[in-house]
């Protein structure tokens, strides 16, 4: 018997994968983090950033796949952003920082991915706060605007969740790019994507639903949530699979 997965598809002109963020500068990955997943699912049933108890039970209780159909191209954006003067104290919070008696002005670097396109597939572990079909359902009528990275980053198409029983994580995300011919509009933009140069196509995903016996890569990412009221997240492993003839 297979295992039931939710899928759905991700589509933004602009996209960002917040990485460590030193000084005035924003990284961004290649591809979605687990962080900006679990915020994902957690803003779609409605969960408050500030509620550590229910962000922690969705930080445990699912496991993710993403397949990269186009990973874009990345470029900077440049900002100016007000800060305090340099000095012994500390503030906590950004309010804080701009109810300083002294503010400059400085400038910060963020980065993003054009036209980024993948495939999602998302497995429950036991325990998990929520089913798969609750999750599918608030997918398609979010509690919060979802944002494929930043706030500024909308999504470009509907994500189109569906339920399904599939072998494993792979064969869930390649039913994501089968399904693409369903949408005339879905099916013209991923044609489009494909034709232009990209790295070669790759599968990441958690450990935990690695095929077994299947030849896979490991990354290390900085973005298993810890406290999303301190900002603090643990390293932890990251499955890179590659299409057999991909160069690796």
């Amino acid at each position: 018997m297979g295992e039931q997965f939710l899928t759905a598809t991700f589509y933004a002109p602009f996209a960002s994968f917040g990485g460590l963020a030193v000084g005035e500068r924003r990284s961004s990955e290649r591809y979605p983090t687990r962080s900006m997943l679990i915020g994902l699912l957690g803003a779609a049933v409605g969960v408050d950033r500030a509620d550590d108890p229910a962000q922690q039970a969705l930080a445990q209780g699912y496991h993710f796949a993403v397949g990269i159909f186009a990973a874009g191209r990345s470029f900077t954006d440049y900002h100016t952003a007000q800060m305090p003067s340099r000095g012994k104290t500390r503030y906590a919070t950004r309010r804080e920082e701009l109810a300083a008696p002294e503010l400059n002005t400085v400038l910060t670097s963020r980065d993003y991915r054009s036209d980024f396109l993948a495939g999602l597939a998302v497995a429950a572990a036991p325990g998990a706060p929520y089913t798969l079909e609750e999750l599918a359902a608030a997918l398609r009528a979010p509690h919060y605007t979802l944002s494929l990275g930043r706030k500024s980053c909308v999504f470009g198409l509907p994500l189109e969740p569906a339920l399904g029983e599939y072998a494993d994580a792979p064969a869930a995300l390649a039913a994501v790019w089968d399904a693409r011919g369903s949408n005339s509009e879905k099916s013209k933009l991923f044609k489009a994507l494909a034709s232009r140069p990209a790295a070669p196509p790759q599968m990441v995903m958690d450990t935990a639903l690695v095929p077994p016996g299947l030849n896979h890569t490991i990354e290390f990412l900085r973005d298993q949530p810890l406290s999303r009221q301190r900002w603090q997240f643990a390293l932890r492993e990251v499955a890179v699979l590659h299409p057999q003839g991909a160069a690796s």
